[in-house]
């Protein structure tokens, strides 16, 4: 069932019962990915092959046949209706199928706001629906535009007045994975826009070839002050098609500038006089910009009033407002697909969802050196760096002076001229142990420093010290820890046996132990370094005590080496928990004492009394007690504060096979399904991950 979806206006017109089945007869349709949830109803391929193929393309085979056994050829039982991709001639055979059973074609095409990425790259996160026509097809009716043509209600016209604004705060356009012009722009100019050759919108929106060259003849007459910027299509950029303008042609013109690189359109219109188009979205994007907008064809958005138009519009439209334009194109002439939840979501929703994307991706330098990464690493870090071109160095030899480079911790770099970018594993890593060479969930970039480096600050201290919070993201943030509790998430999520606490214990204490090579001990421990010595702390400070020790994760599994004489713990507790689930021991004890380790954190989360004895990230802000002080911790954050920096603000999550950054919230559903699933590698596959793991553990 799909939550939180909007059924668009569209729906009803459909009537078709559920659950009817809707029939493709294109394999290339029938894979878009979530097509059912889109179309709200159940979708069929057509069978038919080879020689049946053939067989029913004839004329005489058509009129031969019965209606109801040809379609038991298709499709075994009745569909309701067939869609097929658009207007174009691959669509011919669904529509004259439709035709013939008299049954409704729905053509389908990506909506205004589609996805991160091109269509080969990225799946269409939105879908137009069109059982009338379709939208850039000018010379027969289409719902959008009946759809234009309607009269707002008040709640109707604010709400797009809202994704007007919201769509220019956002910097959203139809793709969304390039970054913006970085170069300077003229000072005066005029933006124009090619399209891909044999573009359907061009054709079936009344113009050709010709249109284009009049389109530049006429910026250049009606703008005679600024210079023409001559953008092509990404598609075009990305050498998958043609377009109709030859950049060569133009490039010794003194007016005409043709911009070469692949970019994102969005300050390109921002900063334009005004856009001319044949038919491109990047007209309609004009007018969302408040631009003055010049067609020459015939696209969805002229003929309405708000475009100059060269050709006459069709007698069916009259003129109307930007919100309704605004409102029948992105809220009730599309539908949505949430990447996340794979649900369907309002514009607003995806919107959003595409402007933290972009945040993301433009966060760091376009080119970032990745120095000394093993190669398990190196498919980890391009997916959590996407946005950056990454280039793989084992030295820093040939890196120019002020390039960024990015290193894995708390490594040195001797060079001062260069920008450092420090990764590392996320605080909801994965499930399973990241030197069982599990790929991870979430990683944290820090451009200041490193979450456990005590010694500087790091990304996320200035966060925490900063208390930088809106109401949504303290909301995200109570939701989360909740959530974590409710389902015993942990980092690495590894499944373990319950614990009972003693019924004569009247104080029991978990001491979590670490791998004592870490990074965060050397750099976060001044005092406490082992784990043997933390061990005879709490034992002394509480001689009566029942301790619990639970070893690191991967010193039980052999992984890493044990610590300087952690063979005598049990001189110093009451049991070992190695195989304990960590999240249930925080039910059982009354408190959690480390040095740095993360358990810290996860069991404040849970409300437990964690005692520290160095300085992780979490300690200092008065949310522990502390054996140790640093006094530029000052600010008293609350855990729900702590939780939204820690979980939401920090880190990066990428899921496996989905496209671009992930939220905390869908990694906790991610993870909670394969707990549900009771994931486990098989023997074997486990001991070669061992195997390889301890091979390349000296290595980043």
């Amino acid at each position: 069932m799909l939550t939180r979806w909007r059924m668009p206006m569209l729906y009803p017109t459909l009537s078709l019962p559920a659950p009817s089945e809707v029939g493709v007869l294109s394999r290339g349709v029938s894979n878009i990915p979530h097509l059912s949830r889109l179309l709200g109803h159940p979708v069929v391929l057509a069978r038919h092959k080879g020689w049946l193929t053939f067989l029913l393309s004839k004329r005489w085979c058509q009129h031969t046949l019965t209606a109801s056994f040809e379609q038991w050829l298709y499709f075994k039982r009745p569909v309701a209706a067939i869609a097929g991709w658009g207007h174009k001639a691959t669509a011919a055979p669904a529509r004259q199928y439709a035709a013939r059973h008299r049954l409704r074609y729905l053509a389908l095409e990506d909506g205004f706001l589609r996805s991160l990425g091109l269509g080969h790259d990225s799946p269409p996160q939105s879908l137009v629906i069109d059982d009338l026509g379709i939208y850039y097809n000018a010379s027969a009716p289409s719902r959008l535009e009946q759809l234009i043509a309607q009269t707002l209600t008040p709640a109707q016209h604010a709400r797009a007045t809202s994704l007007i604004a919201r769509w220019r705060d956002a910097a959203v356009s139809k793709y969304n994975h390039l970054r913006e012009y970085e170069a300077d722009l003229p000072a005066q100019y005029v933006l124009l826009a090619d399209q891909t050759l044999g573009d359907a919108s061009v054709t079936l929106g009344g113009a050709n070839s010709q249109s284009f060259t009049a389109m530049i003849d006429a910026a250049l007459r009606l703008y005679p002050e600024a210079t023409l910027l001559l953008k092509t299509h990404p598609e075009v950029m990305a050498g998958k098609k043609r377009g109709y303008l030859e950049p060569g042609r133009y490039a010794t013109h003194p007016r005409i500038q043709v911009l070469s690189q692949a970019v994102h359109p969005v300050r390109l219109i921002k900063e334009a006089q005004a856009v001319f188009t044949v038919t491109s979205q990047l007209g309609f994007e004009g007018l969302l910009w408040g631009k003055p907008v010049h067609t020459f064809g015939m696209p969805f958005y002229a003929g309405w009033g708000l475009t100059l138009d060269a050709l006459n519009a069709p007698a069916r439209r009259s003129r109307v407002s930007l919100e309704q334009l605004t409102h029948a194109a992105l809220i009730d002439y599309a539908r949505y697909l949430h990447p996340d939840t794979e649900q369907g979501c309002e514009v607003e929703e995806l919107l959003a969802w595409l402007q933290h994307q972009r945040n993301l991706r433009t966060a760091f330098a376009p080119r970032i050196y990745g120095l000394g990464f093993s190669l398990n690493k190196q498919v980890s870090i391009k997916k959590f760096l996407a946005g950056s071109e990454v280039i793989f160095i084992q030295d820093l030899n040939h890196v120019e002076p002020n390039s960024t480079v990015a290193v894995w911790g708390s490594t040195q770099v001797a060079r001062p001229d260069l920008k450092v970018l420090r990764l590392e594993d996320g605080f909801l890593r994965s499930a399973g142990l990241g030197a069982d060479l599990v790929r991870p969930l979430s990683y944290v970039v820090d451009a200041l420093g490193i979450y456990y480096d005590a010694t500087r600050c790091s990304a996320l201290e200035q966060c925490i010290q900063s208390r930088r919070y809106s109401p949504e993201v303290l909301e995200r943030a109570r939701a989360l820890q909740q959530r974590i509790i409710s389902a015993g998430i942990s980092k690495y999520n590894l499944a373990g046996t319950s614990w009972v606490r003693p019924e004569r214990a009247t104080q029991v204490l978990l001491v979590a132990g670490q791998v004592e090579s870490d990074a965060s001990i050397a750099l976060g421990a001044p005092q406490v370094k082992h784990n043997i010595a933390l061990l005879r702390a709490v034992r002394q400070a509480h001689p009566t005590a029942y301790i619990l020790y639970k070893p690191h994760p991967d010193v039980a599994a052999k992984l890493r080496r044990a610590g300087l004489h952690e063979q005598q713990a049990t001189q110093y507790c009451d049991e070992l928990v190695s195989g304990v689930s960590i999240t249930q021991l925080f039910s059982q004890v009354d408190e959690v004492h480390v040095m740095t380790s993360l358990t810290g954190f996860e069991a404040l989360l849970h409300g437990c009394t964690v005692v520290t004895y160095g300085l992780p990230f979490y300690a200092g802000w008065g949310l522990t007690t502390d054996h140790c002080s640093i006094a530029r911790r000052t600010a008293r954050p609350t855990l729900t504060e702590l939780v939204a920096a820690t979980l939401i603000l920090y880190p990066r999550y990428v899921l496996p096979h989905q496209t671009g950054f992930a939220s905390p919230e869908a990694v906790l559903a991610w993870l909670e399904a394969q707990a549900k699933q009771h994931v486990a590698f098989k023997p074997l596959r486990q001991a070669l991950r061992r195997a390889i793991a301890r091979l390349t553990t000296q290595r980043h």
